[in-house]
């Protein structure tokens, strides 16, 4: 399994493509090889694998927004082979009156299937809202019997499993051969999210569990650094994770 950097953690210095291109060589700097995109401003795609290419970065996940995914299926499978993506994630979905989980099953498995089609797979990302019961299971239990697991994987964020009640390590097991990208997020008192290594996630048993269930990418996220440098926290992750022997 290999380590990367969610860029939605870095998301406020990458909203020029100046920013964008300056953070993409501090992640490298810091001894990151991969990269998910998301939240950053927005970018060609020729642009995007030169970058990459000159800093030795590879992205293999990116949070699409959602109309595009709809309405431009085939151009963003087109972005994606340029900069050798092959992950095209949902970042959000909110199970409620306005994007409820009957929508969700009349929108995106035909949109994962045109995905598939194209040589890709598409990856829904949790939050805690998955865990809301829906006839005796929570969402996520559900979402995995409706969709085939060969037309959509999960990016499993482990904060917010255990936000919503949840085990990581278990839902990983439960998820097993679908989650070839996760995201490693600590969770510290107070529901406050942490630098990996520095809460309170039995993170041993998070590794066991993610390379038994076929991970390839562990993507640091930080969405909220609590007024630290988003780069110094990628950093102090980084090297609690090589330090666990990851690269």
């Amino acid at each position: 399994m290999q380590i990367g950097a969610q860029m939605y953690t870095t998301r406020e210095s990458c909203k020029t493509l100046e920013g964008f291109a300056e953070t993409l060589r501090r992640i490298a700097d810091i001894g990151y090889q991969t990269v998910q995109v998301s939240g950053t401003c927005p970018f060609q795609a020729e642009w995007l694998k030169e970058q990459l290419a000159q800093t030795g970065l590879r992205c293999v996940l990116t949070h699409t927004p959602a109309p595009r995914l709809i309405g431009e299926t085939e151009k963003v499978i087109a972005e994606h082979s340029v900069f050798d993506c092959g992950y095209i994630g949902l970042g959000y979905w909110s199970f409620d009156e306005g994007q409820s989980y009957a929508q969700f099953l009349q929108t995106w498995p035909a949109v994962a299937r045109k995905l598939r089609d194209g040589g890709k797979y598409f990856m829904y990302h949790n939050h805690n809202r998955e865990f809301i019961h829906m006839d005796g299971k929570p969402i996520l239990a559900h979402l995995a019997e409706d969709i085939p697991a060969d037309i959509m994987g999960f990016t499993l964020d482990t904060f917010w499993v255990q936000a919503g009640g949840g085990d990581p390590a278990q839902w990983l097991e439960k998820l097993s051969g679908r989650v070839p990208c996760i995201h490693l997020k600590d969770y510290a008192y107070g529901q406050s999210m942490a630098v990996v290594g520095e809460g309170n996630i039995n993170f041993d048993r998070v590794f066991e569990k993610a390379e038994a269930a076929g991970t390839q990418y562990m993507l640091v996220e930080q969405d909220d650094c609590h007024g630290e440098d988003p780069i110094e926290c990628l950093r102090r992750s980084y090297l609690y994770l090589k330090a666990c022997g990851f690269n």
